[in-house]
């Protein structure tokens, strides 16, 4: 063992820069890996069952190994410990060609960077060699620690446990004929949703098997050892065929063991060479068999079950994080690097194998690389509903929403709470409920493109993955349930934000609103989901708007889907509510940020500012403008409709977005707007959104009215009543400040 062999290999590779330590050949080296066994143009090994085969897959194993430690130690910060325990897995899945490869275990990152260096897509980012690697990890401008939509050849980034999978079931169903591997850990075994969300997949698109679950199964969390470390194989294998895997493969590292290892979990990097030829060989082989079976038709899982850590540093949780102390200067890290260090040559084949695995490196051939050709929609049916109608604004999207779905097919609603509920049923007449029975009665087919899991996960998951992955979506839900799947949403957007290519935005739409659920009590008035997405809007791409009426939110639809890798969420009644705007107007104001809906045209005791977002709302703060106009004051009603553009532009981090967006009001509009002597904002939900107006607001009085919390069961008036939210409540504050 030595650290530059030059008198061994005379032709080092010169990516292999950086890297500390050259091991000699294995045996068998010159003919086993006298050449790569993915051939120019290939894309994948002929015969998983070839001896060589197993042979070069493990060197791949044990390269992916040595990156992800040795990188990870360069910084004395990363997670080495679980991808190790998949090692053999992903470099079967490489050696096959299947490279469209998503994750749900952000921890995993250093080793799927380990593979894009190897296929050699990094080098879009100017990282060409080990060194280069080693530099750029987890630093400003580059690998970040987990994973990221920026990084060349990434499907997909990694936000909380229980999400990998709606990346995996998006891509089957937008490409039917590539398979979609998920690599699954313990942890995510923890989460309650990932098994359920790919049965209802399954059940909904029986059609689309064409993704993977990958399940390591090494026994450990990361911290302790994992709930499912306690099950045995059987149960395992019946826990996945009772959600609907017709085929399960498991392969157990322990039935390969040589090295008398305790325990139900074990380290193949300590079998004999031939032991763990013949573990590698097997997973090999099973994968190959498991990606057979699902882009055959058969949903399919594969399991490998490896011992956490397996060829790092440590073993079991241990392995899970390095610390400024696990430097590559500390033997337990150089010794596990020598341990797994390959000759030279071997480099160059495991490159060679991976930059041909699927036709090309990742950069050139991942379906996220390139954008899928939209569907021309036409001119949508916009009606202008007459100022002074009263219309349902959720009935007003639905018919546009049917209009996209019927021009194009690979458009998905996705609603856990019902379209009709929601004053929809339009869309559900129009684009079918996706069910594998036919109901005319309920609007059920097979072929609907309205998904209707009863999980707000995995709707927003699903929605969020095909925008994601290039396609269109509206996400659906119940205001107070939509928590619920906000987390992959906000995943979603962070990485479209970064991503390197342009993608629909996505979009949701939250509707029965805290004021109109008065009836049914306080578990369905939370609107706290408006300060979550409004706190994302400094972020630079996310985007709550707030329609004041049904041509309003036909405006915001319309502006939400010619838009590009955004995340926006609309907030609308299922409610008649007082049309307030012409569909001009409301175009205006949402290009704009906000409008004015209401001046007085007199008043001499002073000018009150009410800006307000939501639409019910409005009923109470229209009262109140009669009250004050009646005691002398001058009042000015706006409507607060895309609170991101009325930030100034130096609170926004626009510019690092993807696709920037540098569109704010300036300060002649936005003084014209809310100058006064008292500025009243008011939300029938929380008051987040109205922050951009607080803060630069010149107004010498300032008052915010706002949500405070759920009411029994009760009328809307009387759960505004009990919130404060009153026309005499507003009317008696002003008067009150204004003196």
């Amino acid at each position: 063992m030595s650290a530059a062999p030059e008198h061994l290999f005379p032709e080092i590779p010169e990516f292999t820069a950086g890297i500390e330590y050259f091991g000699e050949p294995w045996p068998g080296f010159s003919k086993n890996a006298d050449q790569p066994l993915i051939g120019e143009g290939d894309g994948s090994i002929q015969d998983a069952s070839d001896p060589r085969a197993a042979y070069q897959t493990l060197m791949g194993a044990d390269a992916l190994r040595y990156l992800t430690l040795q990188v990870t130690g360069a910084k004395g910060s990363g997670h080495p410990g679980g991808f190790a325990s998949s090692a053999e897995a992903h470099a079967s899945l490489m050696m096959l060609g299947h490279t469209n490869i998503v994750t749900e275990v952000g921890h995993h990152a250093p080793g799927f960077y380990s593979a894009m260096f190897l296929d050699s897509s990094l080098e879009e980012m100017g990282i060409r060699t080990v060194e280069d690697m080693r530099n750029r990890f987890r630093e400003r401008e580059g690998l970040l620690g987990h994973l990221s939509g920026a990084i060349p050849g990434i499907l997909s980034p990694a936000g909380p446990l229980g999400q990998g999978q709606h990346f995996a079931m998006a891509g089957a169903l937008l490409h039917p004929d590539k398979l979609f591997p998920v690599t699954i850990g313990d942890g995510g075994m923890g989460e309650p949703y990932p098994l359920s969300a790919m049965m209802h997949f399954h059940t909904a698109y029986p059609r689309a098997t064409n993704f993977l679950p990958v399940l390591i199964w090494n026994g450990y969390s990361q911290e302790h050892h994992a709930m499912v470390s306690t099950w045995g194989n059987d149960r395992m294998v019946a826990y996945w065929q009772a959600h609907g895997f017709q085929e399960v493969i498991l392969v157990d590292a322990k039935d390969f063991d040589d090295s008398a290892q305790e325990g139900a979990y074990v380290d193949s990097t300590r079998f004999s060479l031939d032991a763990r030829l013949a573990f590698a060989g097997a997973v090999l082989q099973g994968v190959d068999r498991a990606a057979r079976s699902a882009l055959g038709g058969r949903p399919t899982a594969f399991i490998i079950k490896q011992l956490k850590g397996a060829g790092v540093h440590a073993t079991g949780s241990k392995s899970h994080n390095l610390y400024p102390k696990d430097t590559l200067d500390q033997p337990h890290i150089s010794d596990a690097l020598k341990s797994r260090a390959l000759p030279a040559q071997a480099w160059g084949i495991v490159r060679e194998n991976f930059r041909r695995a699927g036709g090309g490196p990742a950069v050139a051939t991942a379906i996220t690389e390139r954008a899928i050709p939209l569907s021309d929609l036409g001119q949508l049916p916009t009606r202008d509903f007459p100022v002074g109608d009263k219309e349902v604004p959720a009935t007003a999207l639905g018919a546009l929403v049917a209009a996209v779905g019927q021009a194009d097919r690979r458009f998905v609603v996705t609603n856990a709470d019902g379209n009709e509920a929601s004053a929809m049923k339009n869309i559900n007449e129009a684009l079918g409920i996706r069910h594998p029975t036919t109901d005319p009665l309920y609007n059920q087919r097979p072929d609907g493109q309205v998904y209707e899991p009863l999980s707000e996960d995995a709707c927003a998951g699903l929605a969020a993955g095909l925008a994601l992955f290039g396609s269109r979506s509206l996400w659906l839900s119940y205001e107070s349930f939509a928590i619920n799947g906000w987390p992959i949403f906000q995943t979603v957007t962070q990485a479209m934000a970064e991503l390197r290519r342009r993608t629909p935005s996505v979009v949701a739409m939250f509707t029965a609103g805290a004021l109109e659920q008065g009836r049914n009590g306080w578990t369905h008035q939370r609107p706290e989901i408006e300060n979550y997405a409004a706190a994302q809007m400094r972020n630079g791409n996310v985007y709550p708007l707030f329609p004041v009426d049904a041509n309003m939110l036909q405006a915001s639809y319309e502006w939400a889907l010619a838009s590009w890798n955004k995340g926006i969420a609309i907030f609308a009644s299922k409610s008649p509510l007082p049309v307030r705007t012409t569909l001009e107007q409301a175009r205006d104001a949402i290009e704009r940020g906000a409008v004015t809906l209401f001046e007085s045209a007199g008043g001499d005791k002073g000018t009150v500012v009410f800006a307000v977002t939501g639409d019910m709302v409005y009923l109470p703060v229209f009262e109140a403008k009669d009250l004050l106009e009646s005691k002398g004051y001058r009042v000015r009603i706006v409507g607060v409709v895309n609170p991101r553009r009325l930030y100034r532009p130096e609170d926004i981090a626009w510019e690092t977005c993807a696709q920037p967006d540098n569109a704010f009001l300036d300060d002649d509009h936005f003084n014209a707007l809310f100058d006064g002597d008292m500025l009243c904002a008011v939300s029938g939900g929380p008051g987040a959104p109205l922050e951009p107006v607080m803060l630069r607001t010149r107004a010498p009085r300032r008052e915010l009215m706002v949500w405070k919390r759920g009411a029994p069961t009760a009328t809307p008036g009387e759960v505004m009543a009990f919130n404060g939210l009153t026309a005499e409540d507003m009317a008696g504050r002003v008067s009150k400040m204004m003196g």
